[in-house]
């Protein structure tokens, strides 16, 4: 039996950004606030599941779903909103064990332990949360960008507006009008300034 009702999905493409075979699911005793979570206070020998991992996105929304290995059928879903954040967090004695939010269709939760037995399923746990969030976050500043976009500059010279240039020692002038045409004709580049001195 499952220990949380998955959340019902809307017709919307599913994207699988990481997929772990193996991964173990514990009953942990409620949560004191100020207590800090270790995952040796837990069962580690007896996992209440065993079952495969996926991190799936949704549109902006990232999910971990545990899966039955052999049918496929849903046991529970995690909605990650943020990361790190409190749907999920590491314990502090290990880095391969994390605490789970569950949540059901009414919302109602339920707090989980969760873990894996190779160190490098962790990583690619964390890698996977981190690079949804981070292309959301990309995602979010190109769009704000664009409704909101910076006032273009103009460089170019008003009607009878001037400008001075000095060339080391020499004297300074005047450039009310600068033209540059370039030719690559013959290999050589003509530069073609027309100026007015003080």
């Amino acid at each position: 039996a499952s220990c949380a009702k998955p959340l019902e999905y809307e017709m919307e493409y599913e994207s699988i950004s990481l997929v772990k075979s193996e991964a173990f699911v514990y009953n942990i005793p409620p949560r004191q606030s100020i207590k800090v979570v270790r995952a040796a206070d837990w069962n580690l020998a007896e996992p209440n599941w065993i079952g495969r991992l996926k991190v799936v996105a949704k549109g902006e929304r990232c999910f971990i779903k545990f899966e039955d290995r052999t049918t496929g059928e849903l046991f529970a879903i995690c909605p990650v909103r943020s990361f790190p954040g409190a749907d999920v967090e590491p314990v502090s004695d290990s880095s391969r064990y994390f605490v789970l939010k569950l949540e059901d269709t009414s919302g109602q939760h339920a707090f989980v332990g969760m873990g894996f037995s190779d160190r490098g399923d962790a990583f690619d746990f964390n890698v996977a949360l981190q690079d949804h969030f981070k292309k959301l976050k990309q995602s979010n500043e190109i769009v704000k960008e664009q409704e909101n976009p910076a006032p273009a500059k103009d460089y170019s010279l008003k009607q009878g507006e001037k400008i001075k240039i000095s060339f080391g020692g020499m004297k300074v002038i005047n450039v009310a009008f600068i033209w540059w045409a370039v030719s690559h004709r013959h290999h050589q580049t003509e530069c073609l300034i027309k100026i007015s001195t003080a």
